[in-house]
């Protein structure tokens, strides 16, 4: 740990003068517009359809239909945070629910992301801080109350914003990475130092998919590194008061998933606030919770991933008829050459074998309706 905090100050060095995705902007449309540009001309683009690769990536917004607050502003604003190497396609089928039960919506993109994997050794944490920080601005001044959501790295940067805001009134976090399921974190900084990379797709395989990357530099995950043991310690010395809906399966590959049940317990005191957990092993002392379960046979689920609990089965990329079926999953390569195949496959988190059951990544979540009605409950109490 001491030999990581040493190395902060050469790593973030290194990666800020880097980064050139443009910010600073003083409205969402000008971020956006700027964006877009930047992706234009900087992506390497995988298909002839580059229109379609740019709306993955590019930042976006939903605005409800017909619902406002005093001076024509929406009651409510909700600024949503991808997760490391992904983009704003992470919320497609969330952003359209949250818009359409009053919420402005805005998905940003983070420095790094969303034009090829090596623009990641560039760039620190203080560059997704201060693109969280200048469009939560912005929105604020948009809305009546002011919201934020994010997906795994991204729920560490919403819930630093929030600390340092009280006027954000709530959360809501899917898969947030807070603990790491490995004691070797805080080793990413050295390794920063030493190589761009800890892990290189395979002949043959992709760095990139038309909305994510397959691969991330180990810059990200030093930068990720310093995210998460901020957002430990906050908590452990002031815990979060304010609502909070918070989504966590049980067999997540990423997330150390019984201290993340911990936290939620002992540093997110909102009795408004409400776990939404995917799993078969009973949660013990965890309260506030609501369950279901993790193996749902009619869908050809064995277990939650981490990327899973975001998507509505009927989504055109990840959904039951998914065009980007993740085939690499932790089994064997006999099992994913039949996966790449188009064989019959369960659906599973990373790593999750049963004998006679081929299984690819579980890029969607069954219970979807269910979760968005859930998480209105708690970001809207009395109106869903």
């Amino acid at each position: 740990m001491a030999l990581a905090m040493v190395l902060l100050p050469m790593v973030m060095a290194c990666s800020a003068k880097r980064n050139d995705m443009p910010l600073g902007q003083g409205s969402f449309e000008a971020y956006r517009r700027d964006v877009e540009e930047f992706l234009r001309d900087k992506r390497k683009f995988l298909n002839q359809d580059e229109s379609q690769e740019l709306a993955f990536n590019s930042p976006r917004e939903w605005r409800p239909e017909g619902k406002a607050g005093k001076a024509g502003k929406p009651g409510k604003g909700i600024l949503l945070v991808h997760g490391l190497g992904d983009s704003p396609f992470s919320f497609s089928d969330v952003g359209p629910e949250l818009a359409r039960r009053g919420f402005l919506v805005r998905a940003i993109l983070l420095p790094g992301c969303g034009s090829n994997p090596g623009d990641l050794i560039g760039v620190s944490v203080e560059d997704w801080r201060r693109v969280v920080s200048e469009q939560a601005g912005i929105l604020a001044g948009e809305v009546g109350e002011l919201y934020l959501g994010g997906f795994s790295n991204g729920a560490n940067l919403a819930l630093e914003y929030a600390m340092d805001h009280p006027e954000v009134k709530g959360l809501l976090l899917f898969s947030p990475a807070m603990v790491p399921d490995t004691s070797l974190d805080f080793l990413a900084p050295l390794a920063a130092v030493f190589s761009d990379w800890i892990l290189r797709p395979g002949p043959g395989q992709p760095d990139k998919f038309p909305h994510r990357y397959a691969v991330v530099p180990t810059n990200a995950f030093a930068q990720y590194y310093y995210a998460s043991v901020s957002v430990r310690r906050r908590l452990r010395d002031t815990p979060y008061a304010r609502p909070v809906a918070m989504v966590v399966s049980e067999r997540d590959s990423v997330l150390d998933v019984p201290e993340t049940l911990r936290l939620f317990e002992e540093s997110f005191t909102s009795p408004e606030s409400r776990l939404i957990y995917y799993g078969d092993k009973p949660l013990g002392d965890v309260g506030r919770a609501f369950v279901r379960p993790g193996k749902v046979p009619g869908y050809r689920v064995s277990s939650f991933s981490h990327m899973g609990v975001l998507f509505s089965p009927e989504n055109g990329e990840y959904g039951v008829d998914a065009k980007s079926r993740i085939c690499q999953n932790g089994q064997t390569s006999e099992v994913q050459r039949r996966c790449l195949a188009g064989g019959e496959v369960w659906y599973s988190a990373w790593g999750h074998r049963v004998e006679g059951k081929d299984h690819a990544r579980l890029t969607f979540n069954p219970y979807f309706d269910w979760q968005m009605e859930t998480i209105a409950g708690v970001l809207s109490p009395g109106r869903k």
